[in-house]
């Protein structure tokens, strides 16, 4: 019995130090703001188009601050298409936002483009991860449909693991989203 308590007590600190090493997100921008920020025109400033994937292109050195490369993908360079509650149909004011991938894709022709869908807290987790990939999925429909090749698109899901947890009705509206990640080419 001593010995089965000791285990208890083990794995229960275990767990308490993994959870502790565990840090808070960041707070998410508005679905009216983007990684490059708006400028007083409410322009970026900078055309996701203007910035290229191409080996050799200097790309991370042209890249504005909140943007991730990680070597294989950069995230945070096209902006986010958010969605309605319970919803993943892709509303008219957030297709800009789509044409803006299209029109990357079209100028960095070894580039692709994953559709990442996310979901806020509410709801179980196989649901959120369920609406997620219908979320990604309409993202990806929408971008074949205005012409981007569909060998060039991926579709995912996270459901809601990075949902903030108890948000705000503010806060669940960033995590209704799909992120628009650029799949970089393949060096040879």
């Amino acid at each position: 019995m001593k010995n089965v308590s000791k285990k208890l007590c083990l794995l229960l600190a275990g767990f308490a130090l993994v959870f502790a090493g565990c840090s808070k997100k960041p707070a998410r921008p508005s679905p009216d703001q983007t990684a490059l920020g708006p400028t007083p025109g409410g322009s970026t400033g900078l055309s996701v188009t203007d910035l290229k994937t191409e080996a050799g292109s200097g790309l991370t050195d042209q890249l504005p601050a909140g943007v991730i490369d990680d070597g294989n993908t950069i995230r945070g360079l096209l902006q986010a298409v958010y969605f309605d509650f319970d919803s993943a149909s892709v509303k008219a004011a957030e297709r800009p936002k789509l044409q803006a991938a299209k029109d990357y894709l079209d100028k960095n022709p070894g580039a692709g483009i994953l559709c990442e869908g996310h979901a806020d807290w509410r709801g179980t987790a196989e649901y959120n991860l369920g609406l997620g990939d219908r979320r990604a999925n309409a993202a990806k429909k929408y971008l074949s449909t205005i012409g981007a090749a569909g060998a060039k698109l991926e579709a995912n899901s996270k459901g809601s693991l990075e949902a903030k947890q108890n948000a705000t009705d503010a806060d669940a509206a960033n995590d209704r989203r799909v992120d628009l990640v650029i799949i970089k080419p393949k060096a040879l």
